[in-house]
């Protein structure tokens, strides 16, 4: 991964590198080395390091789950950062290291297992003479390659949303910030001022959308006992892309656009059948007025051509 965009994958089977991204052609063998050093090791280093955690743990029956996550950084001056680890076992007990290039070292948190002088020196030299440098290699190539992509500023869009609760008769307000990147984002709700409390809130996770651009949304439930109680809620947001803090205000006062749309609708439909009625009425009225017409019009004419009334005019 770049940042948030996938370059290539390690495939175990056939032992090769897949890019997901433009290559340069005139690095494709170096990158294919490079990359397939770093994801062999590392894939061969955890299945044997699963071993010992297993029995570390206490934990050789079943089916279980060993990850690791693992970056290098650039800093602002483009000068190398450090080199981080992260490892879980069954999604807990986090192990931690970060490699320090200047002081040619190792910190680590939580250590599962403790290492000896000989494997402190020897993880030592394949961060320093492996794992640092072909990491930083790469970043910096696909740095340049994609950096129309991962460098660009898209600002939020922001929706604020209200549903009426039909059983409680409370409402669930909503705050929307979708279309921005990069993907850090702070939303926040308020509720007379004072954040709102995290196990009242539903949703928070960032999403991703079909652009390339992402989406948060955060929502809340009021009670119909706290509407009358006139509460202020608004929320917040910051992004790298607003020049300041974004503030919305949510007014709870205002008729339900869910209901709203629902009377305009049924209000429609009543329109629609009344003029129907009207229609078919003016229809069967006109047909009636048209047959008495076309009857009163015959029995003229024939009046009309009757012998006797020719002689009476002659």
């Amino acid at each position: 991964m770049l940042d948030d965009l996938e370059i290539m994958y390690y495939d175990s089977t056939t032992w090769k590198v897949v890019h997901l991204t433009n290559s340069d052609s005139k690095y494709f063998d170096e990158e294919q080395s490079d990359a397939g050093v770093v994801f062999q090791r590392m894939y061969n280093d955890m299945k044997t390091r699963d071993v010992y955690v297993k029995e570390h743990l206490n934990q050789t029956d079943g089916v279980h789950v060993y990850q690791r996550l693992a970056g290098c950084e650039l800093l602002n001056n483009d000068k190398p950062g450090p080199i981080h680890f992260w490892e879980a076992f069954d999604s807990q007990n986090v192990e931690e290291f970060t490699y320090d290039l200047e002081k040619n070292n190792i910190q680590m948190k939580k250590p599962w297992i403790l290492w000896d002088q000989v494997k402190q020196l020897h993880v030592n030299f394949l961060n320093e003479n492996v794992y640092h440098p072909i990491c930083i290699k790469i970043l910096r190539r696909y740095l340049n390659m994609e950096k129309n992509n991962v460098m660009r500023k898209v600002k939020p869009r922001v929706r604020l949303m209200k549903k009426t609760l039909p059983d409680s008769q409370g409402l669930r307000i909503s705050c929307l910030a979708t279309g921005f990147y990069p993907r850090h984002i702070n939303l926040t709700l308020f509720r007379d001022d004072q954040p709102v409390d995290d196990d009242q809130i539903t949703g928070g996770e960032i999403l991703p959308n079909g652009d390339r651009t992402y989406q948060m949304r955060k929502s809340l439930v009021i009670s119909a006992e706290e509407l009358h109680e006139r509460h202020k809620y608004n929320c917040t947001m910051k992004h790298l892309n607003l020049d300041n803090k974004l503030d919305i205000t949510f007014d709870v006062d205002e008729s339900d656009p869910g209901s709203f749309s629902l009377s305009v609708v049924i209000s429609v439909l009543v329109l629609m059948c009344v003029a129907v009625l009207i229609i078919t009425a003016l229809i069967i009225w006109r047909k009636k007025r048209c047959s008495a017409g076309r009857g009163s019009e015959t029995s003229k004419s024939d009046y009309s051509l009757t012998p006797s009334s020719t002689q009476d005019e002659s």
